[in-house]
C-alpha cells in the first residue's frame, strides 16, 4: 500500500481501534446477534451466505450499537444536560434506550409521518418527542436549536465518530464469528453502518471486497462515493423508511473512498420479494430497510459465485400492516 494511501486512511475520523473499544464498551449490553444460515439462500446465489441479523438486537437494529456508544462517551456534565438526535425511528429507539440505561434525558426529532409502531416505541423507552414536517422543515436546524436552547448534545444518526464505531461492532462480531470473507454487503442510508462495518473489514478481513447498498429511489451514497462530493438528494420515495436520507455524512465519504468497493441499489420489489423469502424461509421478520444488502446479494447485483458472504441485515422494526402488505405482493425467488 502507499505511503499516501496509508496516510489518507490515518486521518480518517475512526479507526479500528474506535471500533475495538466500543465492543468494550457494549459488552454485556449490546447483543451479540446470531449469524444465520439458509441452505435455499446457498443454493440460489451459488454462493456461502452468513447472515448477521441485526433485527435481534435490542430496540430491533443495530442502532443501539452507536446509540449506546456514543453516548457512554460524553462527559459526566454532558450527559446532566441531554441528548437530543433526530430519526425516522431507529436511531430514535436506540438513543432513547440508551438514554434511559445511562440516565440521561433524550429528545428526538422525528417526522410526523414516521412509522406508528416506531413512534410508539421511542416514546415508551421515556424519550421526549418533537414531531416535524419531512417534507418543509430540516431535522438538523431543529435539533440545533435544540441544542442551543437547552445546552443538550446533539447525536446525529450517522456523522459522528463514536456513533460510526458502535456500529462498526457489527461487522467485528461477524468476523469474530465466521472468520475472513470475500465479500460483505451493508445495508445503507446515511453511511454510519457501512463505514463502521468497512473499516472492521478492513482490519479483520483485509482482502474482503465491502459493498453499500441503498434503495434506487434514494442513490445519495452511490452519487457520492462516484463523484467524490456529497450530493444531496430529495427524501426518496421507497419503502425502505430506514433509508430515506437525503445525504451521507462528511464523516462518512471519506471512510468509503479508503474502504468500500462501491454501492449498489435495489428496488422496492427486491425489497418485497427479500422479505417474504425472510419470512417464508428463515421465518424472521426483517423491515424495508433491513432487507437491502441481502437483496442485492439474492439478486445477484454483482457476480460472486462460490465465494463466502458476508450479509449485514439491520433492523426489523417494520409496520405489520406494511410488512403484511409488502409480502402478500411481492415475487418469489425462482
Amino acid at each position: 500500500m502507499a505511503a499516501t494511501e496509508l496516510a489518507g486512511r490515518a486521518a480518517l475520523a475512526v479507526t479500528y481501534d474506535d471500533i475495538a473499544a466500543a465492543a468494550k464498551r457494549l459488552e454485556g449490553i449490546a447483543y451479540k446477534t446470531p449469524v444465520l444460515t439458509s441452505s435455499q439462500a446457498d443454493s440460489h446465489a451459488d454462493a456461502s451466505i452468513f447472515f448477521k441479523c441485526e433485527n435481534f438486537q435490542r430496540v430491533g437494529a443495530f442502532k443501539f450499537r452507536g446509540a449506546y456508544n456514543a453516548i457512554s462517551c460524553l462527559s459526566e456534565e454532558q450527559k446532566q444536560q441531554g441528548v437530543v438526535a433526530f430519526s425516522s425511528g431507529n436511531h430514535a429507539q436506540g438513543i432513547a434506550l440508551a438514554a434511559r440505561m445511562l440516565g440521561v434525558h433524550a429528545t428526538i426529532v422525528m417526522p410526523s409521518n414516521a412509522p406508528a409502531m416506531k413512534l410508539a416505541a421511542t416514546r415508551e423507552y421515556g424519550a421526549e418527542i418533537i414531531l416535524y414536517d419531512r417534507e418543509r422543515e430540516d431535522r438538523e436546524v431543529i435539533a440545533a436549536r435544540l441544542s442551543a436552547e437547552r445546552g443538550c448534545a446533539v447525536i446525529p444518526a450517522y456523522d459522528h465518530r463514536d456513533v460510526i464505531a458502535g456500529q462498526g461492532t457489527a461487522a467485528k462480531e461477524l468476523f469474530d464469528a465466521v472468520g475472513p470473507l470475500d465479500y460483505l454487503f451493508v445495508c445503507t442510508g446515511g453511511g454510519g453502518l457501512l463505514s463502521g462495518c468497512a473499516i472492521a473489514a478492513a482490519h479483520l478481513s483485509p482482502d474482503c471486497i465491502v459493498y453499500g447498498v441503498e434503495p434506487e429511489a434514494g442513490n445519495d451514497a452511490q452519487q457520492s462515493l462516484r463523484s467524490g462530493n456529497i450530493v444531496h438528494i430529495p427524501v426518496p420515495d421507497t419503502i425502505a423508511d430506514g433509508a430515506q436520507t437525503q445525504h451521507i455524512g462528511e464523516l462518512v465519504l471519506p471512510i468509503l473512498q479508503a474502504y468500500v468497493k462501491d454501492i449498489l441499489t435495489v428496488s422496492d420489489d427486491q425489497l418485497r420479494t427479500q422479505m417474504r423469502f425472510f419470512a417464508e424461509r428463515m421465518k424472521i421478520v426483517v423491515e424495508p430497510a433491513g432487507c437491502l444488502a441481502a437483496a442485492a446479494v439474492m439478486h445477484k447485483a454483482i457476480e460472486f459465485a462460490g465465494a463466502k458472504v458476508g450479509v449485514i441485515v439491520s433492523g426489523g422494526n417494520v409496520d405489520m400492516e406494511l410488512f403484511s402488505r409488502s409480502v402478500a405482493a411481492a415475487k418469489v425467488f425462482s
